[in-house]
């Protein structure tokens, strides 16, 4: 073989070996940029679980600035509701009746419960047409500017809102603004008001395959326009202070972003977002989206499959990812976790009340669902009546502490009003303890994360006195402290 082959035919192996290396070079960043981009439950799911380590656990305390997200929220905040708790009102199942009348006769007792948003589920009128069930599904909607009557008239819904907000309440309204049920006078007079196939036939939400509701257009601008009207008319005629969107994402952003300008021009109005996969609804129409992460989080924390760092992470990705000054709403239940996949006893156990606990004070805003002070005793129906059982309300104060113990300490507010979250080291993977801190104010968290005893100690960094929640006894904090806590014990402090 003569050097001019040798050469030659190395050169053709030097090259094949360097695409084969470009390839993989390639391959490698299409995966990074895969895990990179990957959505909020999978970087939850992929944390450590609940038997980290401790130098795990200290390799995420806190969120360093710039790893906050650089993105301000624009959207209206009302002074009402920095401190506010939201609750959540299903009229079907509330009251024997099932009436704006008869739940009125409930407003003394969530006054002193504390809560101060009433989320009302959707009031409208249900289609009968494709109807789910003998009373149908409340978010297929046969007119938006009308009740229900089988839960009063609109001159006893006006006297509802008035009464609630002369007690103190805000009111705002379940909207849904992504589909309406098949017998809504535009699906006659106005067909192209909806999505069609490709035989002209209206068609159903693809995504979720509901068949009792039919798919809006969002490009016809007349149907926007009579949506937007829709909603103006219940803030300008009746007076509510905000909505809930039902399936935010699956209705154009700048719908959302043009009618709360609107709406804002009337009153200052809450925004609330049925979403947590777009951020970019919290940059200017909504103030508050879903907390589904969470949510799972303290399922799988209940569980026992994750920890501590699962924890530490979610609020990381929190401070990146939320527009600055927007926050999510956390819950342990709600109509549909209620009705489709249990109780919170049936999800959560014996740890049910240290993750109320949880989720009254890590940062975000909580909701309280129908009969959730009264135990939350059964999954209730969702398109049939179903009354709650209201005979045991002990876990009426339970709330209403926790409530207080979030208005009475300006670090558990909600978004931009309340405390940044600091997670301390401690010596037990299964020990959580963290601090929310506004100014002169601090709640310090202390919670064993197991169904087994434990002794760990805590490396606070700092001295003072405080006070336990529910107890008001004194505490006093050192630089470190040792604590023996029993399977889901947990401690509030509170320096109030």
């Amino acid at each position: 073989m003569s050097v001019v082959d040798f050469s030659f035919h190395d050169l053709i192996k030097r090259k094949e070996d360097m695409m084969i290396l470009l390839r993989k070079i390639t391959l490698l960043m299409l995966i990074l940029t895969m895990v990179a981009c990957q959505s909020r439950d999978q970087i939850v799911n992929e944390n450590v679980d609940a038997g980290d380590s401790v130098e795990e656990v200290e390799s995420v305390e806190g969120v360093e600035d710039e790893m906050k997200s650089e993105v301000l929220s624009n959207a209206l905040v009302p002074e009402w509701s920095k401190d506010s708790v939201i609750y959540e009102v299903n009229f079907r199942h509330y009251t024997k009746e099932g009436t704006f009348e008869s739940f009125k006769e409930h407003l003394p007792r969530l006054q002193e419960l504390g809560v101060d948003i009433l989320w009302f589920m959707p009031i409208h009128p249900i289609s009968e047409e494709n109807r789910l069930g003998t009373l149908g599904s409340y978010y297929a909607v046969k007119d938006y500017k009308e009740v229900n009557p089988e839960f009063g008239t609109m001159d006893d819904f006006r006297d509802l809102v008035e009464t609630a907000q002369d007690m103190g309440f805000y009111v705002i309204l379940d909207w849904v603004a992504n589909h309406t049920g098949w017998d809504h006078s535009w699906i006659h007079e106005n067909p192209n008001w909806y999505q069609q196939n490709s035989e002209g036939e209206i068609i159903n939400p693809q995504e979720f395959n509901w068949t009792d509701v039919a798919q809006l257009n969002f490009e016809n601008t007349e149907m926007r326009q009579e949506m937007k009207d829709a909603m103006l008319f219940w803030v300008e005629e009746v007076g509510v202070d905000g909505f809930r969107a039902d399936y935010a994402n699956g209705v154009p952003l700048d719908f959302w972003e043009d009618i709360s300008a609107e709406l804002n021009e009337i009153k200052e109005v809450f925004m609330l977002a049925e979403d947590d996969k777009i951020m970019e609804l919290l940059n200017e129409a909504f103030l508050v989206n879903w907390g589904w992460g969470f949510y799972h989080l303290m399922n799988d924390i209940a569980n026992e499959k994750r920890g501590v760092t699962a924890i530490q992470s979610y609020t990381q990705w929190v401070d990146k990812t939320y527009p600055k000054g927007s926050y999510p709403m956390n819950f342990m239940t709600n109509h549909d976790e209620n009705s489709w996949n249990g109780t919170i006893e049936e999800k959560f156990g014996d740890a049910s009340e240290a993750m109320a606990a949880l989720y009254f004070t890590i940062p975000g805003i909580p909701l309280i669902y129908s009969g959730q002070e009264a135990g939350d005793k059964k999954g209730l129906e969702f398109f049939d009546k179903d009354e709650i059982d209201w005979s045991d309300l002990s876990l009426q104060h339970f709330y209403a502490d926790l409530i207080q113990l979030k208005k009475n300490n300006e670090a558990l507010w909600n978004g931009s009003a309340g405390g940044e979250i600091t997670f301390f080291n401690t010596s037990h993977n299964k020990l959580l303890a963290f601090k929310r801190e506004k100014e002169d104010n601090q709640v310090i968290v202390i919670m064993n994360l197991s169904s087994e005893e434990i002794e760990a100690t805590i490396e606070f960094g700092f001295e003072g006195n405080f006070q336990l929640f529910q107890t008001n006894t004194s505490e006093t904090l050192g630089i470190e402290g040792t604590y023996q806590l029993s399977p889901w014990e947990y401690r509030i402090l509170s320096n109030e």
